[in-house]
Formats: C-alpha cells, structure tokens, sequence
C-alpha cells in the first residue's frame, strides 16, 4: 500500500473535513507518513486532539483498519476521552481498538497468551496493597524480621527490579542483606507463581519478555500494529522503552508516533526518564521533529514568563510557546512578611477575583510539598471560604498527621477508644486482630475504658498490650511541663512514628508534615493567646484552685485560658487538639460546590485554571533543597516550576515569604532563583502588604535588628533556623496613614504602650501597636495582631501587656 509523503510543507492546505480546524503544525503532525515521528507538544497545544485527529484521518484514508492500530495512554482517563473522541469522529466500533494504559494493554496481550506466558486462564492481578500483604507473608514464612525487612520497602524494591527488566537472578548481591533481599524476591515470585497471581510490575515485565523470547509471536504483532501511537512519552520509563521496541524495533518502517514534552518531565522520582525522548529521535533516525508550539490556553506574559524560565535547561530538545490571543496580565509577584501573611495575601486576592466574577474553581493554589497548604487551609477555614485538596487530603486528615493526633489524645486522655485503635498497633508492635477483639470484648464486660482493660488479656498479646500502656504512660511523664511544640516532638520521638517514616521509602513528605504539625502547635499558641511558651501541666494543676494552692501565676496563666463563654480552663494540648478536630470537620466543599482548588505541583500537571497562585518561591522550598547539589535534580525543579507557570489561563501570581514556619521554628528565606529567572517585561511586582509581625519570632526578629545585634544572638540562642543562603530579610516598616500620623503626634505613649512596639492580648494574641489616640477613658490603640487583623481596642476595657 502506498503511503503519502512526508509534509514538509507546514502550510499544505487541509483535504478533509477532519483537517479543518487544525493549524499548520498540528496538520503536520496528522498527516505523517508510515514512519517514527516525534511530536513535541508543549502546554495548551491540543495535543489530545493531534492524537485523536490522525488516528481518525489514518482510517478514514484507508491507511490502516482499526486492529492495525495501537494507542497508550498513561491514564484510564485519557484512554476512555481517546475513545470517547474517536466515537464521534468515525463511523465505526473503536471499542475493539487496542487503546488503553501500559499496564492494560499489556493485561489484554496476557489474557490472549497466558499459555506461553505460564499463567492459568484466569490469573488475578494483585493491587498495591495486595503486593504488600504478599511479601509479607513471605517474610513471615522466611522467619525473617519484619523490622529489618520491612514489607511495604521490600514490595517497592522488587516492583522497581521488574521496573529495571531484573529478574532475581540478575541483580547484583553485594552483602548479606541484598542477598536476603534476592532471596524474598525470588520467594514471591514461585509465591505468585503458584497461586496464579501478577502484580502491576510483572504485567510490563512477563509481556517484555514474551515478545523477546518469542520470536514469531514478536513478527506477529510488528506486522499487525502498522500505526503505534505514545503519549506522554516523556514519562516513560527504561522498561516502557523497551516494551515499545518489542512491539516496533528501530528500522522496522512502523509508523511510531511519539508525544510529549521534555519540559514537562517531571516524575524523575517514579522512574520516568526523560532521556528515552531523545534517545528514540536518534535510535528510530526521525527525520523531522514535529513541535506544537501554537498554545491555546494562555495570554502571552504567562508564556514567556515559561519561556523564559526553562530555556535555562541545557538538556532540552527545544521550543517556543506562542499565542494569538495577545499579552494579557502581567504575572504578579508579591513578597510576604512570613507564611501566614503571605497566605492572608492569597486569600484576599482570590476573594477579589471571585467578587469580580471568576469562579472559585477556576482559581487554584499552587505548592511545592503538601505541607504548606496547612497554613493556606488555616486561613480559608477561618474565613469560612469552601476549598477542595485535589488529588490529597486536607492537612489534619492525612494518615500520619493522625497517628500523632492520635498519640496526642492519648497523652490528653488514656480513655480514648478511638485514637486508642488507630496507633495500638502503629507502628506495629506484635498487637493482632484477635488480641485486639479480646481487649474489646474485656472492655465490653467491665464497661471500661480499652486503656483500663488491658490487664484482662493474658499471654503474648496481653503483654504486648501492657507495654503499649507503659510507652503511653511514659510518653504522658516526659511532657509533663513542656510546651506545646516540645510535647508533639517529644511524642514523634517516643512514639516510634519519626523513625518509622524516617525508614519508609515515601516517608520524606510524610515527616514534612509531622514537622508542619509542629508549626501549626507554634502558631496555635501564639495565635490563640497563649504565649508560645505556654506548658502543658497535669492535669490535676490545671483546676481552677491551682493559683490558690501555690503554682507560680505566670506559668499558671500561660499554661491555661479560660473559654471566654464557659469558663472551662484547657490545656494548651487539648485546645489544640479540639482544634485541629474543627479544621478536620469543616470548610471542605461538598460535590459539586464552587471551591478554591488547593493542590501540589505534580497533580495540577494536565488540568488548567483561569487563575494560579504559586506559592512559597524560596530557595530550598522552590527549589526543593534536596536537588541543590544535583544539577539534573535542579533542572527537573525548574521543569516543574514550567509545568506550575503553564496551568494558567488569564492571571499569574507568584508569591514568596520572608520567613516561614520549619520544625517549630521561624526560617529566613531567600526568594527562589526562578524569580530571577522571569523577564522583568512579563511581571508586575507588588509593593509587599503590611501584615504586621503578629507571630513572636518575626516581633523579636524585628527587634533585634533595631537593637543592632542582628540574626546572630537570636541564632545564638537557638531561636531561629537559616536557610543555607540566609540574609536578612527587608522588614517593612508598619505604614501610616496621615490620619494615623498625626495621631501619633498627639501621644506615642499611653500606661507603659508604645507605637510600633509589642504587645500582648489575653484573646489575640501577640501584636504590634500601631496607633494610640486619646486620653483617660476615651485613649484607644489600633493593633496588627497578624492573623486575626487589625483591631480597634478601648483601652480601658482591654487589657494589652506590652512585650519588651
């Protein structure tokens, strides 16, 4: 069959009905011949319609028959949209089309030859978890430590063996425990063999080898598939590669189709290479690389602003977006006081979109790690504004911050069912179902507690039970007089949790979030009118009558408040749990509400919003300190950064703090070098907003600078941590109006309170006095207490505590 020529010309007109709308590139694209083709299609370029549209026109010129064709995908999503367009545009059943995932298509190819692959008819496939719970039955049969050969990390060692093309016998033993590891891995593998089970891994590898290993299976499917298309190519991975050299070897005169964007490689983490984009172009001698650089989502200061940033990267195949629809906004970039200032700042620009008619879900927040949207769900909680975690959970209930809720609880109150069952066994302890059905059914008869029935379960367990209680009762003795923040890294370290996610695979961002609880503690207390050095007592100390029995004032009164309606005095730890249970309970927005969209990076890649904030720019955030020292880690950041910046369709924000909240402590940060990145034509930079230095750290930051001695006592005294590139940062000055202005020159000082000072609310918290007016009775101050705002105080009735 004759196959049409190659377009050179970009600009042959369309011959279809199908061609009609396209435009020259993406007709390029289209109309190839049978030959290997790189499709470089960058953000907002109708990539999924290049894709859809030549499988049609393939069909519709009598090139190829549908089971001639072959389409991956790396989502169900995208497979069923492939499908669901191909539908309306052809007059035939493309349900028999081989259109779907890796992982699916290679299923299909299994469930056709499981004979000659060795697997019963009905082989079961085994999920993630399951994969788990197999190797770990392995391990117990090995009568090997489960501490030391961790399920879940030997799980993830041998799906990324097969991921490698490695069977048990080909990876290196260098000592005794790779050798164990082998040796697990081996054992799951005759595992699954004799119970007729795969898992995702083993579905790319087995169809691997298949076609290798069989040479006229190999012919039959190269002559069958004339047309194979790949998308997201950029995110393959070395096994993938090699899965599509099977199915089309270099020189085979297949026509390879293959989409992607170096730009957007950004899953380096999970074994995407991006390097498998330029390897093809020279391995399959593609004679013209086709570039989408027609963007249709974004107004032009967005696109070169994206231009710009990643044509610093060296390692790059190279392109250029470009828009007709003219250079719209200036991306804006803000620089905050700290992070929850920066996250007040969020907050009021997005409401003023909203107001101005833009959807609240239209409007997405963007961030480097899933800690951060904390203090952003802090600050949408409390302005009672709906806002949805996409692809996530919201900060407090997420499955680690939950242990240590959990462990908190306990520490608060020992007679807690609930946080009793979630961390008995967590991290495990030797406490199975059945002990665990034994202590609740004692519990159950006794009409007591499951803490006061442990001595009712005899054997193992019950003794396992017992020494849960003493690490509880423990736990409970070492935070005795602690602050809030001492007590929670107190518990992380006791607990076990720390050095569980320290040892798991996935556990960096799990223990970001563990610290972030810390901040959250640090900025309750102060917030709340605590003090941050507020300890926690027991809780025989904290009745009413403690003063009366001697407990010196001061720490009685930072150790306790009263609830300004009850009158119930609480610790620090149990108003912050009550709180953290409020936040966990509300503002989410139900289905179908009209929500702020708040996620990641990584899981904004394909979707789009009228308006994007990224936020935290600042280095070791953004980018992430972990790919300082690494310069293809930096350039994965900076693609990331690209992948954040093309998400937006009308306005850009960029914003970035002086300090932010790190393990309980203030960090001072140097904005991202992406900033410096940007071309200045393309942004509008924000004079900073006033928020006031509300949190204790900035106030004695501040202070210290006036006082001369600068970061160096306060990171003498262990008060602060530095950023590796740390400078002082520009502290704004608190501004004035004119009415305030002369204010001031009626008084500066009233009762020891002075302008520009600190002072101390036993209801919000720790501020900064801005203006004093009046006298006597009438005097009154205005005070920034940071998160709470501005506020109008009689000074008279309020009673503000100046801070030196």
């Amino acid at each position: 069959m004759s196959q049409p020529p190659f377009e050179d010309d970009l600009f042959t007109p369309p011959t279809t009905g199908l061609l009609k709308n396209l435009n020259p590139e993406q007709h390029a694209a289209v109309t190839l011949g049978q030959e290997p083709a790189l499709i470089l299609a960058g953000a907002g370029s109708g990539k999924t319609r290049v894709l859809t549209t030549r499988i049609a026109w393939l069909m519709s010129q009598g090139l190829v028959a549908p089971g001639g064709v072959m389409a991956v995908t790396f989502t169900n999503k995208a497979a069923k949209e492939m499908v669901t367009r191909l539908t309306a545009m052809l007059p035939v059943n493309v349900r028999g089309m081989w259109i779907g995932t890796f992982h699916g298509l290679c299923n299909r190819f299994l469930r056709a030859h499981w004979k000659l692959a060795g697997l019963p008819q009905g082989f079961q496939i085994l999920d993630a978890s399951d994969s788990v719970s197999a190797v770990k039955r392995v391990i117990k049969a090995m009568k090997l430590d489960e501490e030391r050969f961790v399920p879940k990390q030997v799980s993830w060692f041998i799906a990324g063996a097969k991921e490698d093309g490695l069977r048990a016998k080909d990876i290196e033993q260098r000592d005794e425990q790779s050798r164990t590891m082998v040796a697990i891995y081996q054992a799951y593998q005759d595992q699954c063999e004799r119970e007729g089970v795969v898992d995702f891994a083993e579905l790319m590898l087995r169809t691997y080898e298949l076609l290798r290993d069989h040479a006229e299976l190999r012919a039959h499917y190269q002559q069958r598939f004339k047309y194979i298309l790949v998308d997201e190519f950029q995110d393959t991975n070395k096994l993938q590669y090699a899965w599509l050299k099977m199915f089309a070897p270099p020189g085979a005169g297949q026509g390879v189709f293959a989409v992607g964007d170096d730009d957007q490689s950004i899953y380096a983490f999970r074994g995407a290479r991006v390097g498998n984009m330029a390897d093809f172009e020279r391995e399959y001698r593609v004679r013209k690389v086709v570039k989408l650089e027609q963007n249709y989502r974004s107004f032009g200061n967005i696109l070169d602003a994206a231009n710009e940033l990643i044509s610093r990267n060296s390692h790059r195949l190279g392109k250029n977006l470009r828009t007709e629809m003219g250079p719209g906004e200036p991306v804006r970039v803000n620089e905050s006081a700290s992070d929850f200032a920066e996250a007040q700042w969020l907050l009021e620009e997005a409401q003023a979109l909203h107001r101005q008619g833009m959807p609240r879900q239209e409007i997405a927040i963007l961030y480097r790690s899933n800690a951060q949207s904390r203090v952003l769900e802090s600050a949408l909680f409390n302005a009672g504004i709906p806002y949805r975690v996409y692809g996530g959970l919201r900060f407090f209930e997420r499955a680690e911050v939950k242990h240590a809720l959990a462990y908190l609880r306990l520490i608060e109150n020992a007679n807690d069912d609930t946080s009793f069952l979630r961390v008995v066994n967590f991290p495990a302890r030797g406490i199975g179902a059945r002990t665990i059905e034994l202590l609740q059914d004692a519990a159950r008869v006794s009409g007591r507690s499951l803490y006061q029935s442990v001595g009712a379960v005899a054997g193992k367990g019950g003794s396992n039970l017992a020494g849960f209680v003493s690490l509880v009762e423990s736990m409970r003795n070492l935070t005795q007089g602690l602050t809030l923040r001492e007590i929670i890294s107190q518990m992380l370290e006791s607990s076990g949790l720390a050095e569980f996610y320290r040892n798991d695979k996935d556990g960096a961002e799990r223990l970001e979030n563990l610290d972030e609880l810390i901040n959250a503690a640090e900025a309750f207390v102060t917030q709340e009118g605590f003090g941050k050095d507020a300890v926690a007592l027991p809780v025989d100390e904290l009745a009413p009558g403690a003063i009366a029995e001697g407990l010196p004032n001061a720490v009685a009164a930072a150790a306790v408040t009263p609830d300004a309606e009850t009158g119930e005095i609480m610790s620090p730890l149990a108003a912050f749990l009550t709180h953290a249970s409020l936040e966990a309970g509300d503002n989410q927005a139900q289905a179908g509400q009209d929500a702020i969209q708040l996620m990641t990076v990584h899981s904004a890649k394909g979707l789009e919003f009228d308006a994007v904030f990224i936020t935290g720019l600042e280095e070791g955030l953004f980018p992430h300190e972990n790919s300082l020292a690494d310069g293809d880690g930096l350039e994965e950041e900076r693609r990331l950064m690209y992948v954040a910046i093309t998400r937006a369709r009308q306005r850009l924000y960029l914003s970035f703090s002086q300090t932010r909240m790190l393990h309980g402590q203030t960090r001072y940060n140097v904005k991202s070098r992406f900033l410096e990145e940007l071309p200045e034509a393309a942004l509008k930079w924000l004079t900073p907003r006033n928020q006031g230095f509300g949190s204790g750290f900035a106030r004695e930051y501040q202070s210290a600078w006036e006082r001369g001695s600068g970061l160096k006592s306060m990171v003498g005294a262990g008060r602060v941590e530095t950023s590796t590139a740390a400078r002082a940062p520009y502290v704004p000055p608190v501004p004035q109006t004119m009415k305030q202005a002369a204010a001031q020159k009626v008084g500066n000082e009233y009762g020891g309170l002075r302008v520009g000072k600190g002072v101390f609310h036993n209801k919000f918290g720790e501020g900064v006095l801005v203006t004093l007016e009046g006298s006597g009775q009438d005097a009154r101050a205005q005070v920034n207490f940071g998160r709470h705002g501005m506020k109008w105080l009689a000074l008279a009735v309020a009673k503000l505590t100046p801070i030196d």
